[in-house]
């Protein structure tokens, strides 16, 4: 069996009766923070283009626009959701994917389980085949992949949600195949992007291109089904120069990508959250008065270098990929969870920039990805130093839910009220007994 047919033929066979509770604990979890993102972004102004100039002209009426209420074909739904789903940067991401899992996958999901009337269960069993599937292509190839330029929730993500669309359509093991031959042509999406409007629109791109694939595939069209590993294939073209290693994939029998799924709770670029959290840290174990500090030190892994460190970011957007940016408006005292901060007022505000520019962001092969180490030095001539790792998943998936609920509530009530977004918490606490997603799309469907 190819690597291709090996990945398909574990993403087929995921059931949810068979998952281990932890495992169904995070994919309700990965729904909750999706649909609270998603809420949230469809009052961000790429939204509302995207309603205007895309979906505006697509009343099949098949699929729901998430926050808005709007109806729209299940293509376009699953662009529409995916790329507003990530309009905030504030979803799941994932160290091995080197991406998003959930934001590509589930709006393709989604689409396809609201217009056949699918149940609960059924969706996240496929959003658990789709983020399994994508996770070890990433175990694969992501570090050189991502590191030439890919963006990895556009490509790998592709795949991702090529699989939960197939899962839910019930393709044969060719037409798996062919859904994946399909997926690997249009896996797109380049790192140059991040900072503006396009980083969303690649996780939209992808959650409508992966569900195309499956519906194409289920209706004869035909692809390579060794689309991974072939000669001029997608890992030959896309994977940085570097053989694949498929010992890599054996690392993940009996393991759960899903399981390891990291979660947001500062509105960056996850890889600003360390030394996000390291100057929090310093600010509230070894108080300081801001306006002593001379410097500032963040360590990283170099590769983060090519991610979040816009030096000098003009808008909110940039600003959420801006070590120097986020770090200095921790320091300050800001919210860092709370969407306003990252406002273009803010980011330029002469306090923000004149605290900005004392960071110096050193790019060190000794920091293991998502983790900084961050120095302060006071005019005084005292220091102080913290490191952080952010690669850790909770172990504790109570206290998560407890966090994550939060967060959704935070996210949603401005948007949809405190009812109803108290009510929607309890929808996807229970959306395994679910027959169909009526009610739930329903309530997340009102503004």
């Amino acid at each position: 069996m190819g690597i291709t047919s090996e990945l398909a033929a574990e993403a087929r066979a995921t059931r949810w009766d068979d998952l281990p509770p932890d495992v169904q604990q995070v994919a309700r979890q990965c729904l909750l923070d999706w649909l609270g993102c998603t809420i949230a972004g469809s009052q961000e102004p790429l939204a509302a283009i995207l309603r205007t100039e895309v979906a505006g002209a697509d009343a099949a009426g098949q699929a729901t626009l998430i926050g808005s209420g709007g109806r729209t074909g299940a293509l376009t739904a699953a662009l529409v959701n995916g790329a507003v789903g990530h309009a905030l940067d504030f979803d799941d991401t994932h160290a091995t994917m080197s991406g998003h899992p959930t934001v590509p996958v589930l709006p393709a999901a989604l689409a396809v389980a609201e217009r056949d009337g699918r149940s609960g269960t059924e969706l996240l069993a496929a959003l658990v085949a789709g983020i399994e599937l994508e996770c070890r292509l990433g175990a694969l190839m992501a570090v050189p992949h991502y590191r030439v330029g890919w963006h990895a929730t556009a490509t790998f993500g592709t795949f991702g949600a090529a699989a939960a669309a197939a899962h839910l359509l019930d393709l044969d093991p060719q037409q798996w195949g062919c859904a994946l031959g399909l997926a690997g042509s249009q896996a797109a999406g380049v790192k140059s992007n991040f900072g503006t409007m396009t980083k969303p629109f690649h996780a939209g791109r992808a959650a409508q291109s992966g569900l195309l694939a499956a519906l194409l595939a289920r209706g004869g069209y035909t692809a390579n089904p060794d689309i991974v590993e072939v000669a001029q294939g997608f890992a030959a073209v896309a994977g940085g120069g570097k053989a694949l290693d498929v010992g890599r994939l054996d690392a993940w029998k009996g393991r759960w990508a899903v399981r390891e799924t990291l979660f947001k709770y500062h509105a960056a670029c996850y890889l600003t959250h360390a030394s996000i959290n390291a100057v929090a840290t310093l600010a509230r174990d070894e108080p300081f008065d801001v306006a002593q500090v001379e410097a500032v030190e963040i360590r990283i892994e170099p590769g983060a270098l090519d991610v979040c460190n816009i030096a000098e970011p003009r808008t909110g957007l940039e600003g959420k990929f801006s070590l120097r940016a986020t770090a200095a408006m921790t320091l300050l005292g800001d919210d860092m969870a709370d969407l306003a901060t990252y406002s273009d007022r803010r980011v330029t505000d002469s306090a923000v920039v004149a605290l900005r520019d004392r960071v110096q962001v050193v790019g060190d092969p000794a920091e293991p990805p998502m983790h900084a180490t961050v120095a302060l030095r006071l005019r005084d001539g005292g220091e102080r130093r913290r490191s952080v790792d952010t690669n850790v998943p909770a172990e504790d998936l109570d206290w998560q839910e407890g966090l994550l609920q939060a967060k959704f509530v935070g996210l949603v009530r401005p948007v949809l009220g405190e009812a109803a977004a108290t009510e929607l918490v309890d929808r996807v606490a229970t959306v395994t007994s679910a027959s169909d997603l009526t009610d739930l799309i329903r309530l997340a469907s009102a503004g």
